[in-house]
């Protein structure tokens, strides 16, 4: 039975802290894992020749009015950076995708073939531990959800919360572990990837920050769980010493 010193109360509200951070770790990894959002930036890329009547700034004009004669002589007007336009990228572990001049649609392409041949052993190993850190993170949901629902005795309870608490442990350095290789491949693959695809400037995107908040929320959960679990420890503890001081003092002076 469950020591009278251990609030109810305090001990459900534990448990679904526990439960909440690490269901939010849970969705945050799974949303970050699927999306290609790592990392955004934009290519410099030349311009297309101007087809047509087709004019403006994203594209090459010429002085002559027939293009297609080959006895005009053409000049390019645009000179330096004016012959380049930016397109914006995006890319996350599973593919890249960068916007199309003149459309709305995007061209994406598996970030695996972009990888460099020696760096992507290093990739598989980020994206084998991500998939494990979801594993763990969904065993630990689950866990944690049969402890909150179990109302037998405490010690089973225990059991339960000593398994999670390592389960989340383990899932948040796969993590970190994941997210810090799945860095170093990209970083690798700007210096050394096809040269259709190295972007001329790039920062971290929103699903780098959520996988990263993932993390943070995991070892949070982590953490709420094995406090919990010692503070029920010490509270046994202290519940088998005072239930000792009072059999000597019952022995010291029966009752008459």
């Amino acid at each position: 039975t469950m020591p009278a010193s251990i609030p109810e109360a305090d001990r459900r509200h534990r448990a679904s802290a526990a439960f909440s951070l690490s269901f939010l770790s849970l969705v945050f990894s799974i949303t970050a894992f699927s999306s290609s959002y790592w990392c955004e930036g934009t290519r410099k890329v030349a311009k297309p020749f101007c087809k047509g009547d087709s004019k403006g700034d994203l594209c090459i004009r010429f002085n002559s009015p027939d293009g297609n004669s080959s006895q005009a002589v053409q000049y390019i007007w645009e000179t330096g950076d004016d012959k380049f336009v930016e397109k914006k990228f995006h890319a996350g572990i599973w593919y890249s995708c960068e916007e199309m001049i003149n459309e709305e649609d995007e061209k994406c392409r598996s970030f695996i073939s972009l990888t460099p041949a020696s760096d992507r052993g290093v990739l598989w190993l980020s994206i084998v531990a991500e998939l494990l850190y979801v594993l763990l993170l969904l065993t630990g949901n689950i866990l944690m959800s049969v402890e909150i629902c179990y109302y037998s005795s405490v010690i089973d309870g225990l059991k339960i919360n000593a398994f999670s608490a390592v389960v989340t442990v383990l899932a948040g350095l796969l993590g970190m572990v994941a997210h810090m290789m799945y860095t170093t491949v990209f970083q690798m693959t700007v210096n050394l990837g096809p040269e259709d695809w190295r972007p001329h400037t790039w920062d971290y995107g929103w699903s780098y920050g959520l996988a990263w908040t993932s993390f943070a929320c995991c070892m949070a959960a982590a953490v709420t769980t094995i406090n919990k679990y010692t503070k029920t420890i010490l509270e046994f503890k202290h519940k088998r010493k005072k239930l000792e001081r009072s059999f000597r003092i019952q022995y010291k002076f029966p009752d008459h």
